[in-house]
């Protein structure tokens, strides 16, 4: 009996050490993970605070750039206006205005094509110019009527400006620089765009002389 209750007792002794050393391992393990965890947490809390600096730094570097980008643009717009300033010296006193009006000397629809009657007017032009014996700067405003948008007016205004200014250079020589093109596109009609009529006087070049 007492070498039975000898054996039980070693028996219970082993099994209470196995259990409490597996407590102790497992304790131990999870410790370690955390340990290990929070170094991951920590590595990627220094990550985020790094890809935050960067990103404040690149956002400082856009508000210097945009600055800078807003200084050129007044610097430009100073200079431009000085050359408005210089081109109007040079202009000085109107002396002859030039409208295509006749019938079949204003630009088709959609078109900056100069047609027969239209070179005829400008060759007329000419002659009075010549007349002047003067020295002159021209003003070549192209215009449209209504129709479209009026993005592609303006662009349409101006190729109608510069055909009328490459026709004085190559059939009557007048010199470029002496030539200015601007397109008002359809901001300046002179007739009613409601009717066919009044579109037609519409599509049109207008030269200004300045002595």
């Amino acid at each position: 009996m007492i070498r039975k209750r000898t054996v039980c007792l070693l028996g219970i002794v082993l099994v209470a050490g196995l259990l409490f050393g597996t407590g102790c391992a497992s304790k131990g393990y999870v410790r370690g993970e955390m340990v290990t965890l929070d170094q991951k947490v920590e590595g990627v809390e220094q990550a985020v605070e790094e890809n935050q600096k960067r990103i404040k730094e690149h956002d400082e570097k856009l508000t210097t750039i945009g600055d800078a980008i807003a200084q050129q643009d007044s610097r430009l717009k100073a200079v431009g206006g000085q050359i408005d300033e210089i081109k109007k010296s040079v202009r000085g006193t109107l002396i002859l205005r030039e409208t295509d009006r006749s019938k079949g000397a204003n630009f088709g629809f959609d078109s900056y094509a100069l047609g027969p009657e239209a070179q005829a007017t400008l060759d007329k032009f000419v002659e009075a110019l010549i007349a002047e014996n003067k020295g002159v700067y021209i003003e070549i405003q192209g215009h449209t009527d209504s129709t479209g948008e009026a993005e592609w007016n303006l662009i349409l205004g101006q190729k109608r400006a510069e055909a009328v200014k490459d026709y004085l250079y190559k059939k009557h020589h007048i010199p470029l620089h002496r030539m200015e093109v601007i397109s008002f596109g359809s901001s300046a009609p002179v007739a009613d765009n409601a009717t066919a009529k009044g579109r037609a006087l519409n599509r049109r070049v207008e030269i200004l002389v300045y002595e």
